[in-house]
C-alpha cells in the first residue's frame, strides 16, 4: 500500500479542467515545484479507456476501480490507499462500478 497524500504543497495549480468522456472523467493539473505534474481527478461510473505518453502512476485516494493495461489479459482490483503504474506510449481501461473514484495521477520521466 502507498502512502496516498492529503495534501499537495508548493504547486502552481491550473484552473482549467480536463474533461473527458462527457463529464465522467474531470481532472486539475498540478505543476510542482520539481517540474512533477500531476493531477487531481474523479472518475464517476463507467468504463474508459485512456491513452498514455509517459509512464504513469495513479494512486487511489478513495473509492475503488478495476484496471487493465493495454495488451494485458488481467484486470487489477484497487481501493482507497493503493496504486498502479501504467507504462508510457501505451494505454489503459479503467472501470468504476458504483461511486466516485478519486485520483492522484503522476507521470513520470
Amino acid at each position: 500500500m502507498s502512502s496516498i497524500p492529503k495534501e499537495i504543497c508548493g504547486v502552481t495549480a491550473i484552473t482549467k479542467a480536463n474533461v473527458y468522456f462527457e463529464g465522467k472523467v474531470v481532472s486539475h493539473s498540478l505543476l510542482l515545484q520539481d517540474g512533477t505534474k500531476k493531477t487531481l481527478g474523479l472518475i464517476y461510473p463507467g468504463k474508459y479507456h485512456f491513452n498514455t505518453d509517459k509512464p504513469e502512476t495513479m494512486e487511489i485516494v478513495a473509492g475503488e476501480c478495476a484496471v487493465r493495461n493495454d495488451g494485458q489479459t488481467v484486470t487489477s482490483r484497487h481501493a482507497a490507499g493503493e496504486a498502479f503504474e501504467v507504462p508510457g506510449k501505451s494505454g489503459f481501461e479503467i472501470e468504476i462500478k458504483s461511486g466516485i473514484c478519486e485520483y492522484i495521477c503522476t507521470f513520470l520521466s
